[in-house]
């Protein structure tokens, strides 16, 4: 007979780099449960200190065991050493986590490697990693940055939190060490807010087929956590969650959604619909949304809610292209607000521009006084209204080209008319 546990999904959670392994001590402190603990470093002496189930000391012949010196590429290269260690340590996963705060050397070298062998190894890989402090320099951060987009094509999803945003939430003299458990802590939020939904059983479940609709090759992913005690929790959980400090932009227009909530046992079904409403109306129409509860009586009257959202990549390219302005010469009466009204016809500006051209050159700029009308002024429309002010059109400060190919800077002494009351279409 199949044991019961044979069908359980198989979660591993791997840190890699020093970050990386912090955090999952962190999560180790904190019991999270189900999952299967890696820590890959280069630095053995790290490693002496973490209860991961398994350690993988990479890079022995190159660092001796004493750290990537903060070169992504000893990092890079270690990994890609004990590659074959790598792949026997995450056989039979079905889901992957790689954790890593980027922008130091084994974390943001060696991630990609260990993501691309689980992800080539059929399991669902997420990337959950942190980008530097401020404080930590432009070379951290711009190694990271690099890192991160390698890791985004190694991984099915990634997620992101910027350190910087963990000030928002912090005290305001919160200690360095504070604020590095803080980041720590949010990983692990991140990696329970999902795991949970698939290992603990709950009012309404989530099974891994579930998260993998939401998560495959869903690129880039945006996560947000809250909680609330007292009337209306549910509700204002999801709020924090939706409008979270560590977004660096909006859920709006997601196309899939992993809907975590946790609470007691007294969580009522109405409460977690009125929440779940509120992340709806940010998601797309179409959007997949995966939504799930977890018991917990050890929250007491608190309830927490974690949101992962993912297919921006499909809402980047729905956006419509903004049409060029059309060129000044190709210039009609449809361009202009109210053109009928104002009698402008190709004709008028041809012969207009044909006796301009027939005018001796001079400065007009000299006479523009306070009439001119700066062009961050000038709407994109090509007019700007200012009462009884002369309007113009944005082009003619712009220099352009005349037809016979000469650059003309003068001003165009055509003039709307004065506002004399009279209620002209198209004039504001």
């Amino acid at each position: 007979m199949t044991s019961p546990n044979n069908y359980l999904a198989v979660i591993k959670v791997v840190g890699v780099g020093g970050g990386g392994v912090n955090a999952v001590n962190r999560m180790i402190e904190e019991g999270l449960k189900g999952v299967e603990f890696i820590a890959v470093n280069t630095d053995s002496q790290a490693l002496m200190f973490t209860d991961a189930d398994v350690k993988l000391d990479i890079g022995r012949e190159a660092t001796r065991g004493l750290g990537a010196g903060a070169n992504p590429e000893v990092g890079r290269t270690s990994a890609e050493d004990h590659k074959d260690e790598i792949e026997e340590t995450l056989k039979g996963a079905d889901m992957v986590f790689v954790t890593a705060g980027e922008g130091g050397g084994t974390g943001t070298g060696a991630a990609p490697v260990v993501a691309s062998i689980a992800k080539k190894a059929g399991a669902l890989t997420v990337g959950v990693v942190t980008k530097p402090f401020s404080f930590e320099g432009k070379r951290r951060t711009k190694q990271a940055m690099e890192g991160i987009e390698q890791l985004k094509e190694a991984c099915d999803t990634l997620i992101v939190i910027p350190n910087d945003r963990l000030l928002q939430i912090g005290e305001e003299n919160i200690g360095m060490m504070e604020a590095f458990r803080a980041a720590d802590e949010v990983l692990f939020n991140g990696v329970q807010g999902i795991t949970d939904l698939i290992t603990t059983p709950g009012m309404i479940n989530v099974d891994f087929a579930d998260v993998r609709s939401v998560m495959a090759s869903a690129g880039s992913a945006l996560m947000g956590i809250g909680s609330a005690r007292g009337e209306n929790r549910a509700q204002k959980a999801a709020e924090m969650a939706i409008n979270s400090p560590l977004l660096e932009t909006t859920m709006e227009g997601a196309t899939g959604v992993l809907l975590s909530f946790a609470g007691g046992s007294d969580i009522g079904l109405m409460e977690v619909n009125q929440a779940a409403s509120l992340v709806e109306q940010q998601a797309d129409d179409d959007a997949n949304i995966i939504f799930g509860t977890i018991i917990d009586d050890n929250l007491g009257d608190e309830v927490r809610v974690t949101v992962i959202a993912t297919g921006f990549e499909d809402r980047a390219r729905k956006v419509p292209v903004t049409p060029a302005q059309p060129a000044p010469q190709a210039a009609t009466e449809s361009a202009l607000p109210g053109g009928d009204h104002l009698g402008r016809s190709r004709e008028d500006d041809r012969d207009r521009d044909a006796a301009r051209d027939a005018e001796p050159a001079r400065d007009r700029d000299a006479d523009r006084g306070s009439e001119f009308i700066p062009r961050d002024n000038v709407r994109s429309g090509g007019l700007f209204t200012g009462g009884s002010r002369e309007i113009r059109r944005e082009d003619d400060y712009r220099g352009e080209h005349r037809r016979d190919g000469r650059r003309d800077d003068r001003r165009d002494d055509r003039r709307a008319p004065k506002d004399d009351g009279l209620d002209l279409p198209g004039w504001a």
